[in-house]
């Protein structure tokens, strides 16, 4: 009794391993979501969240996330040395003229196109740290292997795979981090004035690449639930474009 016990246990064990996570339910094919996918707008909309807000997905433990936790955090401060460093890089001479002119007082407006580029070359920067700090996509590949004889040769593989990854990873963000340190110290050593501004800058467009999600991921699910819900051949492109938005 005891053993069979133990084996239902085991059985229970292994097919919660194999359930999906969410970010396997957000990238399956229009067939396998109109299976699997049995979630509502506001289960999609938090697994959105958990997957793509930086603070959410750095900090919210999750065991079923295939990415290392301790990355996930370093990530979160690599992201705000990034928005630090390309705030300083706009700060040009007709930037420097513009607070002279005013005295040292923040103009917010005049500031506001600074901080969306900056915005945008921060994001495209830490899109590509992603690509070389996560794990997740690797590791699926392990778990869908579904020939037997391919899976030792397949998990050597991956492993070779994200040891390279990490290792690039790592080596960037030290020369990253150490080329942002001498860069943001000699600016802020030549130019003192130009501090404050700086920081606000830097924390405004920081503080607005954690905002907009909440607004950009209601969106997805506006397509997606009605396209399963509705199970027909003609709501396959709506349930495309849904997956396109949750990559922004």
């Amino acid at each position: 009794m005891q053993y069979l016990n133990k084996c239902q246990n085991n059985e229970k064990k292994y097919n919660q391993n194999l359930e999906y996570n969410d970010y396997e339910l957000n990238i399956l094919t229009y067939e396998k979501a109109l299976i699997y996918d049995k979630r509502t707008y506001i289960q999609y909309y938090i697994s959105l969240l958990r997957i793509n807000h930086l603070l959410i997905f750095s900090f919210y433990c999750n065991n079923k996330d295939y990415n290392s936790q301790i990355i996930k955090i370093f990530l979160f401060f690599l992201f705000f040395a990034v928005y630090f460093f390309v705030n300083a890089l706009f700060f040009n001479d007709n930037t420097l003229h513009k607070i002279y002119l005013d005295k040292g007082v923040y103009n917010f407006i005049y500031q506001i196109p600074q901080i969306l580029y900056s915005s945008l070359i921060s994001a495209s920067i830490n899109t590509l740290l992603k690509f070389f700090s996560l794990s997740q996509r690797n590791i699926l590949e392990i778990k869908n292997e579904e020939n037997i004889h391919k899976f030792e040769k397949k998990v050597q593989d991956i492993l070779s795979v994200v040891k390279i990854k990490f290792v690039i990873f790592f080596s960037i963000s030290f020369l990253l981090l150490s080329f942002f340190t001498y860069y943001i110290a000699c600016f802020c050593g030549i130019y003192v004035n130009t501090q404050i501004h700086l920081i606000k800058d830097s924390f405004i467009s920081f503080g607005t690449s954690l905002v907009y999600p909440f607004g950009i991921y209601l969106i997805p699910g506006i397509f997606r639930i009605p396209a399963l819900r509705a199970k027909k051949k003609n709501m396959l492109y709506s349930y495309k474009l849904s997956k396109f938005i949750q990559l922004l």
